[in-house]
């Protein structure tokens, strides 16, 4: 397995995002997943084309590919006005170069009609744009593998996948669900992969922790899911650290970890 891995800015969201691209890229990283900072979102549907531009050469300037971008619905607007909406942030995806939207889906159930609907309606602008859009778990509408699979097959479209997320399995489901029990199954429909772990304290979960230090097994994760056909990207997603000098240090080691992972797979 010869897998993309690359690094989410969430780690760094107390830094500016051209800051996070730098670091990201000296803890030996080819790939930037774009999240929201402290400052704000460094693309969405609002975007300029300078503030696009201004983004992708930040990442490019530190030697990223800005692959990823952390995706957001408006619901609010009604259907019609969250397609208009969502199509445009396709077309900033696609000017930012990236190849995936991270796909959030919705925990208001008011919207949990609307949703695949959106999905259904927008996916068709994606395939056109090359832009693919990856639905990870994150609770509400997509709480585990089986909502996550009931969704795909409700939009059924190429341009629509899902993005596993293991440590959200353990976090959302505070632990009753683990992804070993249900990767086999959640498996072929995956296009990108989030690496974040997870605990439960005194029935508290907890994802800022520094990946294989948690509860998710990724050897086991990793390994059925290249069993069932997925092969990248993947996205750091959380560590333990705040601090930015600390980030850096725990970036590295979750770099390390994972590429010993693929290197037995």
């Amino acid at each position: 397995m010869d897998a993309t891995i690359g690094s989410t800015t969430r780690p760094y969201n107390g830094c500016s995002f051209s800051e996070a691209c730098d670091r990201i890229a000296a803890a030996g990283f080819s790939d930037v997943a774009v999240f929201a900072h402290d400052d704000g979102m460094p693309v969405d549907s609002a975007s300029s084309p300078v503030e696009i531009a201004s983004a992708r050469s930040a990442a490019e300037d530190a030697g990223l590919k800005p692959s990823m971008l952390l995706a957001r619905t408006h619901l609010e607007l009604g259907l019609d006005g969250a397609v208009d909406d969502y199509r445009k942030l396709i077309d900033h995806a696609a000017e930012l170069g990236s190849d995936w939207l991270l796909e959030l889906g919705t925990s208001k159930e008011e919207y949990y009609g609307d949703y695949p609907e959106l999905m259904r309606r927008v996916a068709p602008h994606a395939a056109d744009a090359k832009v693919g859009i990856s639905l990870k778990p994150h609770g509400g509408i997509s709480l585990t593998a089986q909502e996550l699979i009931d969704l795909h097959t409700k939009v059924d479209h190429p341009a629509f996948s899902i993005s596993y997320d293991p440590g959200n399995i353990i976090h959302y489901t505070v632990g009753e669900i683990r992804p070993e029990a249900e990767v086999d199954r959640i498996a072929p429909l995956t296009s990108t992969l989030i690496i974040k772990d997870c605990e439960v304290v005194e029935g508290k979960p907890n994802v800022m922790i520094t990946p294989g230090e948690g509860w998710v097994d990724f050897p086991f994760v990793l390994g059925h899911l290249v069993a069932g056909g997925f092969s990248g990207p993947m996205y750091v997603e959380c560590v333990g650290s705040s601090e930015p000098d600390e980030v850096d240090r725990d970036l590295k080691r979750t770099l390390g970890f994972l590429q010993d992972i693929i290197v037995s797979l």
